[in-house]
């Protein structure tokens, strides 16, 4: 997984795999799957993360809730 971080958006997309982009499917307004070309994801855009990141319904649920803990703590520092 690679992940891009956007302080202004306050966004965090996190790649999965490296595929040729198909189309991408909105779960609601702060999380955005995108798929290849295959049919499968190959990342998902998360807004708002300094919110919290709701992760129902995201693919690879387990390793983003595993990933997010670490990440938001390098984002924002207590």
């Amino acid at each position: 997984m690679k992940v891009d971080y956007d302080r202004e958006a306050d966004a965090i997309y996190i790649h999965f795999r490296n595929v040729p982009y198909s189309h991408g499917k909105d779960l609601d307004n702060e999380r955005r799957v995108d798929y290849g070309v295959d049919g499968e994801p190959r990342g998902v855009e998360l807004l708002c993360v300094s919110e919290g990141v709701i992760t129902e319904g995201l693919p690879h649920r387990a390793a983003i809730e595993n990933l997010l803990p670490l990440l938001l703590s390098l984002i924002y520092p207590k």
